[in-house]
């Protein structure tokens, strides 16, 4: 079985920064899409930036310039780095992996419990 634990949300002023990590446990061979999402109150859960296991990176519209995100392959972690914070990035944040191979099989997705960043002064 695999699981995601994410560390590191909590409560910032606008315009400070956050380093949220997430590590994924479990007989885990190779993960090819490692990322972070989000969902608001009352809105839809979205994503935020992913990057697989080759480097490339996609980010939202919203985040680009202001999140990075990285991994760490052989640890089968994955950090987000969020810096010049905004009210409206105020979200619980969720890890994510795709296309998990492990001892038993290939998993399609997984997803963490989710942790909460909350932008405020």
């Amino acid at each position: 079985q695999v699981q995601l634990a994410e560390s590191g949300g909590g409560l910032v002023q606008p315009g400070g920064s956050l380093r949220l990590s997430c590590a994924a446990s479990g007989r885990i061979f190779s993960i090819y899409v490692m990322g972070w999402y989000r969902q608001a109150p009352g809105k839809e859960r979205e994503l935020v930036a992913t990057l697989t296991s080759g480097g490339t990176t996609k980010y939202a519209d919203s985040v680009e310039g202001r999140f990075t995100i990285s991994r760490d392959n052989a640890r089968n972690k994955v950090y987000l780095q969020m810096s010049s914070l905004k009210p409206e990035d105020t979200a619980v944040y969720y890890c994510n992996a795709e296309s998990v191979v492990t001892d038993s099989g290939w998993l399609g997705a997984v997803w963490g419990q989710g942790t909460q960043v909350t932008v405020s002064s």
